[in-house]
C-alpha cells in the first residue's frame, strides 16, 4: 500500500452523479467505501493510486463512487442554525463582515418580544457585536440596516451557496463531480 488509507475518502454521489451533498460534502471513509463496493451498492467512478490488499484480494481504492439507488433529496429545507449561516454566507447580515459559524448567531429581525416569529424570513446571522447592540430593537430604532431581506431559501440556491465553501481537502478526480453545472466563460 503507498499512501495514507485514512486521508483518502471517498466523494459519494447519488445514482444521478450529483453530490448527495456539498456542504458538508458528502464524504466516507475507507472502510464504508470497501463494504460498500463489496455489498454492490455503488459503481466506482474514480480511483486513488492507493491499493488495499489482503493476502487474497486487491483493489485501488475508490475516490468517487456513484450509489446504485437514487436517494431522493428531501425538498423541505429544515431551519437550522447551520442552514441559516450558510444561507447568509457567514456573514453578519447587519455589518456584512465573514465570520465562522462558532463566532455567528442569529437575530430575530422582529424581537420575539415584539411578537417576531423564529422562522426563515424573520431570522438572520448576526456577529455578537451587531446582535447585542440591536438587542430587542427595531433596525431602524438601533439604527442598523439589512444586507439582505431574509427569505426561505431553496434547495438549490444552499447547494449553490454550499459550493462556495469547498472542504480543506479536495482530490483532483472530484472536480469534475462538483464543479460540472458551474459556469465556464461569463463573458
Amino acid at each position: 500500500m503507498k499512501g495514507n488509507l485514512n486521508s483518502s475518502p471517498c466523494l459519494v454521489l447519488n445514482a444521478d452523479y450529483q453530490p448527495l451533498s456539498y456542504f458538508p460534502l458528502s464524504l466516507w471513509g475507507w472502510q464504508e467505501t470497501i463494504k460498500a463496493v463489496f455489498l454492490n451498492r455503488v459503481n466506482i467512478v474514480a480511483e486513488y493510486d492507493i491499493s488495499v490488499k489482503s493476502s487474497s484480494f486487491s483493489m485501488k481504492l475508490p475516490s468517487v463512487i456513484s450509489l446504485k439507488k437514487f436517494i431522493p433529496i428531501k425538498k423541505n429545507i429544515p431551519f437550522t442554525r447551520f442552514n441559516l449561516f450558510l444561507r447568509d454566507g457567514f456573514r453578519c447580515q447587519y455589518c456584512n463582515t465573514k465570520y465562522k459559524a462558532s463566532e455567528l448567531t442569529f437575530d430575530h429581525v422582529v424581537s420575539r418580544s415584539r411578537g417576531g416569529l423564529s422562522n426563515w424570513e424573520n431570522v438572520v446571522s448576526a456577529c455578537f457585536k451587531c446582535n447585542n447592540k440591536k438587542g430587542s430593537l427595531s433596525c431602524s430604532e438601533a439604527k442598523m440596516k439589512l444586507v439582505k431581506v431574509p427569505t426561505k431559501p431553496t434547495q438549490y440556491g444552499l447547494k449553490e451557496a454550499g459550493k462556495l465553501f469547498p472542504p480543506n481537502y479536495l482530490h483532483h478526480s472530484w472536480t469534475d463531480f462538483l464543479y460540472w453545472d458551474t459556469v465556464l466563460d461569463k463573458s
